[in-house]
């Protein structure tokens, strides 16, 4: 009986993160405005050790990237991400960056939570901050690769670790299943009225549904620190920025 009750737990459980994920979708579309696409997802396996589903053995983010549909495929329609995750609720909700979308810069976990606390003891106001075990993303208002570019060659050197996700590029939202854990939000989104505080950290227990389009702060606010922080955590003196994921 107890075995029983294990398995509709577990079948219950699922059901409920299939159904988070459908609407997660839908509110990024639809009230955001963000255009979204599936990501490839992972192949069914045993454990938590479970392969991209994508031809690449070695794929560096299992299951967290764009692969059919591709990248270009990404919308706001409604009815194009109801089919879409109806017929693949497990998939990863893709961001498709820059235009009018969220551009993002992310940075390994490590230097993401000191980056975080250094914005904090300066009182800067963030825009919705996204986590895997591995990475985290700022997302960031739309820039364009000259701005960007700017901004880069007035730093010293840029940390490879640091990677930019702007035009062409794409982001993994919440709270898609990946290879690397599920990916959640370490600060919520809140909109451009909303003030900062301790309540940004508990963003998985918030609904999205029905939150005012979230405010973002510019590249250049935050570029500074992350160039230091993401410096300090990896001990790398390297260049070779990466513009998109």
């Amino acid at each position: 009986m107890r075995e029983i009750l294990g398995r509709r737990r577990k079948l219950s459980l699922r059901r409920a993160g299939r159904s988070a994920v459908l609407t997660a979708a839908l509110t990024y579309a639809t009230e955001w405005q963000w255009p979204v696409l599936p990501g490839v997802g992972l192949r069914p396996g045993i454990g938590r050790v479970r392969e991209c589903g994508c031809p690449d053995p070695d794929c560096a983010f299992p299951g967290a990237h764009p692969f059919d549909p591709g990248l270009l495929a990404a919308t706001t329609d409604a009815r194009m991400v109801r089919w879409w995750w109806t017929n693949r609720p497990e998939a990863p909700v893709v961001l498709a960056t820059g235009g009018r979308a969220p551009c993002a810069v992310s940075l390994p976990a490590v230097a993401g939570a000191r980056a975080l606390a250094a914005f904090d003891r300066a009182g800067v106001r963030l825009g919705p901050v996204v986590a895997t075990p591995t990475r985290w993303s700022l997302l960031v208002a739309p820039y364009s690769l000259e701005v960007l570019g700017e901004l880069l060659h007035s730093q010293d050197w840029v940390p490879g670790a640091l990677r930019f996700h702007g035009e062409g590029g794409y982001a993994v939202l919440p709270p898609s299943p990946t290879g690397a854990g599920r990916v959640r939000w370490e600060r919520a989104p809140r909109p451009a009225g909303a003030t900062a505080g301790r309540g940004g950290r508990s963003a998985s227990k918030r609904r999205l549904d029905g939150l005012a389009r979230p405010w973002l702060p510019d590249v250049a606010t935050v570029i500074d620190v992350l160039v230091e922080q993401t410096a300090g955590a990896t001990g790398s003196q390297g260049g070779g920025t990466r513009l998109a994921h």
